[in-house]
């Protein structure tokens, strides 16, 4: 299997969305922005030569845009394998890089999120299981911090107090999202139109920097929607779909 290490020096030319095959759409363009501010910050991309049909994008957990508690392990922001390329080797060859490279890289061990049931754009807990993954925390929405450690001596990674407890003080829709998903430059604008045209309360926070991100009230900064305080989802929607949620 061959792959191709995304850098700030391939970045321009290298497709790395995993549905949008322009690399001029604003959604990929976002995304490479976001990319670019990480690769000095340590984040490794990691894809196939198959045009991001399958890719492993990891950083240092201090630096994860996540509200997370766990020094010395690397955090996995994404592992995808789409379409025909499932069940051919390709994430378990990715995490195995994963895996040499933070170890190289002297780390404690990986984590990531997932949930008890496979959710949306979140990692198989089944597939995490057989590689060793263990449970480390739970939010009360069911978003769970996954981790491999390394060594028995390992501490296992914890949820900041902030996201354990998924709650807003804000009535109507309020959507937190960042530019590490390409959807969202499409798709949040979708949204924000669509609950003017249908008088629906209806307010995005966009998070902007680490900080803000890792003091998130959600596990999931890319996207996370709540309504009345209450979390929601993390699945990106057009606007059937979200018209669909709020009209029940």
């Amino acid at each position: 299997m061959e792959y191709i290490r995304v850098t700030k020096d391939n970045l321009e030319k290298e497709h790395i969305c995993c549905a949008i095959s322009n690399n001029k759409d604003v959604q990929v363009s976002s995304k490479k922005a976001w990319l670019s501010d990480r690769f000095d910050e340590g984040l490794v991309f990691l894809k196939s030569v198959e045009r991001g049909k399958c890719f492993i994008e990891y950083i240092p957990a201090e630096h994860a845009w996540n509200p997370i508690e766990a020094p010395g392990y690397m955090y996995i922001d994404c592992l995808w394998v789409s379409g025909s390329f499932k069940g051919h080797g390709y994430s378990s060859n990715l995490l195995s890089e994963c895996i040499r490279d933070s170890k190289e890289k002297r780390k404690k061990g990986l984590c990531i999120l997932a949930a008890a049931k496979k959710k949306p754009f979140l990692a198989d807990p089944k597939f995490l299981k057989y590689k060793g993954f263990r449970v480390s925390d739970e939010a009360d929405n069911g978003i769970q911090l996954w981790y491999l450690p390394f060594g028995q001596d390992a501490e296992i990674p914890t949820f900041w107090e902030c996201a354990k407890h998924p709650h807003i003080h804000e009535k109507g829709y309020v959507l937190y999202y960042t530019n590490q998903c390409p959807f969202n430059a499409k798709y949040v604008p979708v949204l924000e139109e669509t609950a003017k045209k249908n008088g629906i309360p209806f307010k995005t926070v966009k998070i902007e920097s680490r900080e803000d991100a890792q003091n998130a009230p959600t596990p999931i900064t890319t996207y996370s929607l709540f309504c009345d305080g209450e979390y929601v989802t993390n699945e990106q929607m057009n606007d059937k779909k979200f018209l669909k949620l709020v009209n029940g």
